[in-house]
């Protein structure tokens, strides 16, 4: 990977698996016996990327102690949202901002990762450099969705990400992106979503499709549903 440093966003409160996230954070729940965290690190290492900067938020003291007991063989930095959570634009912002470099690629633990997303990713950081693009999508098609009740985000035509009335394609939780795209925004509290509507109202946002099932922590019943899948 030309991509030296994954993000990982852990900050969130997890609210619709209550009342297991009361206690533990999201990151942190097991299926198969393994945390959503440590499986999202797996395929990151598995990229060979070693540098990963994750912020946190909620029960953040339980996801430092996480990281005390597990050692991984990689460049690991915890960066809190600080006193008020940040979202998804605002903790993204918040952990480049410690860092020199300009491309980067994210992740969202919710997804139960594995070693057969690295063919697509792999391919969609070529597209990502050859095309000489400034934020690229993984998404799947809504047939290939564990959760058949997930809301389909977009939809995808010669790489091209759109928004209409019959989406079909839902954000795997995976993206990679460059840092000019925050050159207006300071730290605050807003969503990815700000930046991904102005690229798609321009067709700059850009989309790869993964064939992989989806399989994504949604709520407590597709929690449960999953454990025993």
């Amino acid at each position: 990977m030309k991509i030296k440093t994954a993000l990982i966003l852990c900050a969130g409160y997890g609210k619709r698996l209550n009342p297991i996230t009361l206690t533990t954070p999201k990151p942190l729940l097991k299926i198969n016996e393994i945390t959503l965290l440590e499986n999202c690190i797996n395929l990151i290492h598995s990229l060979g990327i070693k540098k990963i900067l994750i912020n946190t938020f909620y029960l953040s003291e339980k996801i430092e102690q996480f990281f005390k007991d597990k050692k991984f063989n990689l460049e690991i930095k915890i960066i809190n949202d600080g006193s008020d959570i940040l979202n998804t634009g605002g903790g993204i912002l918040n952990m480049i901002n410690s860092s020199n470099e300009t491309d980067f690629i994210t992740f969202n633990p919710d997804t139960l990762w594995n070693e057969n997303y690295k063919k697509y990713i792999k391919d969609m950081e070529k597209f990502y450099f050859l095309n000489k693009v400034k934020n690229i999508l993984l998404l799947t098609n809504e047939n290939l969705s564990f959760d058949k009740n997930l809301k389909n985000d977009f939809n995808l035509k010669e790489n091209i990400i759109k928004k209409d009335k019959l989406n079909h394609k839902i954000y795997t939780g995976c993206q990679i992106l460059n840092k000019s795209l925050f050159d207006s925004y300071e730290v605050s509290n807003f969503s990815i979503l700000n930046i991904w509507n102005e690229l798609i109202d321009k067709d700059e946002l850009y989309g790869f499709e993964s064939l992989e099932e989806f399989r994504h922590l949604t709520d407590l019943n597709i929690y449960n549903q999953l454990l025993k899948s």
